[in-house]
């Protein structure tokens, strides 16, 4: 906000201010600063020209009235002769920041005495730098595997140039824009914060931009969401072979393998085409032990699930040859040879 020009005129000791003009400059922040400005004294109470002013005291405070005070600003003259709407600008720091402040304004001759106080400016003070937006910026729920960005403008709102920091806690993190620099009173940078979700939860951290020893808090906050899941596990059988088929020389066989998922396997499971099925121990590398074979041959299928159900097989044919030889002994007639009698 910018206060009134007011004007009001000086009845002082040795030193009169016939049109003393007031201005302050203010907008609302966290670092306390004024920018008072005034339109300088050209003669004594009297009417005589002013030829001899040394100083100005700038008395300000929360209170209504701060002038005459204990505490003032002293500034220096610029001139001992002011010419006509020669105008004095004053910065008062140290200020907190949203509050409201009135000033006055007294001149004071080489001498040491010192006019009546001037009119009365009030404002609030503004600060060094600000930051939009402000409050609490969600990121909004941002699925697991996907970011979100949000832009930040951090402005110079003081006037002298300024440069400081923007930092934030994982899972958010500064992508550009920091360290910033601004030169002069307007000057801006965009900071730019990601948000890189790890867990299906809400996250809630504090945005930090410091220049000097001055800080603007923001809070930020979003939430991660699951992904539907459509992509199948990957599975391979290793041994006893990666080839397609294989011939077996015992009744039981082992399997080994490896699977792996875009989220992660949860199952590794066997079944045979001839009977029999069960459950792989391991999942990322597995084993089925004790599958048992028959003669003939043996499809042996291997599936790997993830949590999603997702599913995909690998398959093994296995041929198990009948190597056991077939048996023979006579039983009947019983007894010896039966052979045709001599004659």
């Amino acid at each position: 906000m910018v206060a009134t020009r007011t004007r009001a005129a000086f009845i002082g000791v040795g030193v009169g201010i016939s049109f003393f003009a007031f201005l302050i400059g203010a907008t609302e922040g966290l670092a306390g600063i004024l920018d008072a400005s005034w339109t300088a004294p050209t003669t004594n109470s009297d009417g005589s020209a002013l030829t001899d002013l040394a100083s100005y005291r700038v008395y300000y405070g929360p209170q209504s009235a701060p002038c005459p005070g204990t505490t003032p600003a002293q500034i220096a003259s610029p001139t001992a002769s002011p010419g006509a709407n020669q105008t004095v600008t004053s910065r008062l720091t140290g200020l907190t920041a949203g509050t409201s402040y009135t000033v006055a304004v007294t001149a004071v001759d080489a001498a040491g005495r010192e006019s009546a106080c001037s009119g009365l400016a009030t404002a609030v003070a503004r600060a060094e730098f600000s930051v939009s937006p402000t409050g609490t910026v969600n990121f909004g729920a941002v699925s697991l595997g996907s970011v979100a960005e949000q832009t930040f403008t951090v402005s110079n709102t003081g006037g002298a140039g300024l440069s400081g920091t923007a930092s934030v806690a994982a899972p958010f993190s500064i992508v550009s824009g920091s360290p910033f620099n601004l030169t002069s009173l307007g000057a801006s940078q965009a900071v730019r914060v990601r948000f890189t979700p790890t867990t299906t939860t809400t996250v809630s951290t504090t945005l930090t931009f410091k220049v000097g020893t001055d800080t603007i808090s923001v809070a930020t906050t979003g939430s991660g969401a699951s992904v539907a899941d459509s992509t199948p596990p990957s599975v391979t059988i290793t041994s006893p072979t990666s080839a397609s088929t294989y011939t077996a020389t015992a009744s039981s066989l082992t399997l080994q393998g490896t699977a792996s998922d875009n989220v992660g396997v949860t199952q590794v499971t066997w079944s045979n085409s001839r009977g029999g099925s069960g459950a792989a121990s391991g999942t990322s590398s597995w084993t089925a032990s004790g599958i048992a074979l028959q003669v003939g041959s043996n499809t042996l299928t291997v599936t790997a699930r993830d949590a999603a159900g997702n599913t995909r097989t690998a398959t093994l044919t296995v041929a198990l040859n009948d190597t056991v030889h077939p048996t023979a002994a006579i039983t009947a007639p019983a007894g010896g040879c039966r052979c045709p009698a001599s004659s």
